[in-house]
This record gives structure tokens, sequence and C-alpha cells, in this order.
């Protein structure tokens, strides 16, 4: 008397991957002679670390099920731990004797990592972080990178440096069918750039360590698509020591002969005030010379405040020259902080009459 156990699940049905989008149907039928009451269907997924209720919360009970009839469900999960999963099917019902009967079906399967990825972050002087990040396809067959993005913090705004212009429209620098094969690396590029007003609370950068996230979107080859997003990347952050010294405004290119103004801004990166003297130094082999007053003295610069001076060079020699020979004395320690390549700018001879 009663039903049947005629609940079957497939042992084996290809691989899910952390991310994918766990989907199954559910048949449960009445393979006997008799009349079913009161049936309920409530479906479970058990994971390392939680149990969710998929289906059958909120659902009332079927009042009757006829012999050969059955209840149909259709499950969707998307799959965001790793390691064992267990479905868990539990049917209830009242056979005609008013005998309340059920049984259970496990239904156990693993969750693969589909995706590695590994970031590198560079970070300049101007207090840009450059973020490589470096995506691996560790799945058994090609997918289709749909889209690949990096959701920057609230302190900082991002630009992506992976398309190239074409003649209409951006294009990606992979081209338009972006298909990643078994083990193929693919590398992407931000830039991220704090937002004003951060530089402004934040003078120094040195706390800001948060970057963003990145949240990548895919397709299989049969078009079923996943979705990963990182934790929270956080970068090291730079030391500055005690001085940093940034160029604000320079040229890209300059006349052979002739001269040109940048802007550069000295920032005061430690705990204490100091009293500064700028020193220009000619002797680097540069095809750049410094004009204007030596040894001027800057006053007094408090902790974590800048100040920004406007200097004055020649260009004598073309080609690629690098900005240097800049020097900076605290006077209270007698200490000189050298500064160096601070930029490169071209120099070309302009032969127009």
């Amino acid at each position: 008397f009663g039903l049947g156990d005629l609940l079957t699940l497939p042992q084996n049905f290809g691989n899910i991957f952390l991310g994918e989008t766990f989907s199954s149907y559910i048949s449960v039928h009445n393979d006997s002679t008799q009349q079913c009451r009161d049936i309920t269907l409530k479906i479970d997924l058990q994971t390392t670390s939680q149990r969710l209720m998929l289906s059958g919360a909120d659902v009332p009970a079927t009042d009757e099920l006829g012999p050969d009839q059955s209840i149909d469900d259709v499950i969707h999960h998307e799959v965001k731990e790793l390691g064992t999963h267990i479905l868990v099917c539990a049917v209830s019902y009242t056979t005609n004797n008013y005998e309340k009967m059920a049984f259970r079906k496990f239904f156990k399967f693993q969750v693969l990592k589909p995706l590695d990825v590994k970031t590198k972050f560079y970070n300049a002087e101007s207090d840009e972080v450059y973020l490589e990040a470096q995506i691996q396809n560790i799945t058994p067959g090609p997918i289709y990178m749909d889209h690949v993005s990096l959701e920057p913090s609230s302190q900082y705004l991002c630009t992506p440096l992976n398309n190239a212009e074409g003649k209409d429209q951006k294009e990606m620098v992979f081209g338009k069918v972006n298909y990643l094969n078994p083990m193929d690396i693919r590398q992407y590029l931000y830039c991220l750039v704090p937002k004003p007003e951060v530089i402004k609370q934040n003078k120094v950068m040195k706390g800001v360590t948060d970057i963003g996230k990145i949240d990548i979107v895919w397709k299989t080859n049969l078009g079923e698509r996943g979705r990963l997003q990182t934790s929270q990347l956080q970068r090291v952050a730079p030391g500055y020591g005690d001085i940093k010294v940034t160029l604000e405004e320079t040229p890209d290119s300059v006349v052979l002969e002739s001269s040109f103004n940048i802007i550069c801004r000295i920032t005061n990166c430690c705990e204490r005030t100091m009293d500064l003297t700028l020193t220009l130094q000619n002797n680097q082999p540069s095809g750049l010379l410094w004009t204007g007053i030596s040894g001027r003295q800057l006053g007094k610069l408090a902790p974590k405040e800048n100040l920004d001076l406007r200097l004055t060079l020649i260009a004598t020699i073309p080609g690629l020259q690098t900005i240097s020979g800049l020097r900076i004395t605290d006077n209270f320690l007698k200490r000189t902080y050298e500064h160096d390549e601070l930029a490169s700018v071209f120099i070309y001879n302009d032969s127009n009459p």
C-alpha cells in the first residue's frame, strides 16, 4: 500500500562550478493504484556551512494525488560555496487508511572552482594605483568572458585599460570573440585615481588600502551563465618617507632650446613640522637645465600639509629626457632628500621656419 519511492536523480550530471546556477527538475509520481492525500514536498540544499530551503516553505500541501499523477517542481540556486553539496528532497503524504508516510532522497555533488584570479598592485607617485588582474580558466572546457569589471571602493574612481579604439566603437584588446580556452590566462588592467575629496581628507594616502571588487561574468559552451565576485581587494600602502614630491603639471613634449614650466607639489609625510630649503642641481646628465633661484627658503611645512611650486627648465638636448636634480633640505635635522627622475619629457627639434 502507499506510494513507491519513484523520486530519482541522475548520479552523474556533469560539473558544477562556483558562481553557476544549479537547476533541477523534481517530480513526485504516484505509481500505485491508491489515492493519496496531503502531499508535501520540501527541498533543501545542505552545504558545509548552512542549510538552505529551496522549495516547500510556503507551498500548501496538495490535497489529492491520484494514481499515475505527479507533483512537479523546478528549483534554481546560484552556487556560492565550494565543496560538497547535498540536495535533500523530503516527501510526506497520507494513505487511504489515514496512515502518515514519509521518505527522503539525498543527492550529493561537488562544487568546483572555475577560475583562478591573481592580482598585482602598482603604486604610482601621483597616488594613482594600477591593478593587474590575472584570470585563468581552470575548467575542462572553453568559456566566453562576457564581462570583467572592477567595482572600486568609495575612495577611488576607476578607468579600465582593456579597450582598443576601433573605427566605430571601443573594442576589447582581446577581440570581438572573447573566448578563454582551458588553462589559458588573460590579464586585465585598471587605473584607480583617488577622489578629490579623499585627497583633501587624506593628504598622504597611507591609510587608504581598500581598492574594490572584481566582478566576472562568463558563459560556458552551452550558454550557461556564471558569475563570481572577489572579496574586497586591499593593497599594501606605499611608504613615501618623510617627504613626497609629485609633479602636478608637466608638458609631454617641448621644443628644443625653449623653456617650460612645471608645478611641483611637496608633501610633508612625517609627524613633525619641517623647515625646508629647495636646491636645484644641474650637474645631472640630463638634457634639461633648471633656471631660477637655487637655495630658496620654503619655510615651515606642517605634518600632512603640502605646498605647490612653479619651477622653470630649459630643454638643451633632443630626445626623451628626465626631470632630475631636485634637492630638499630639512633645516631642523640638517637632512637632505634627493629626488631624481620625477617625470619624462620628450624634446624635439622644430625645423619649421
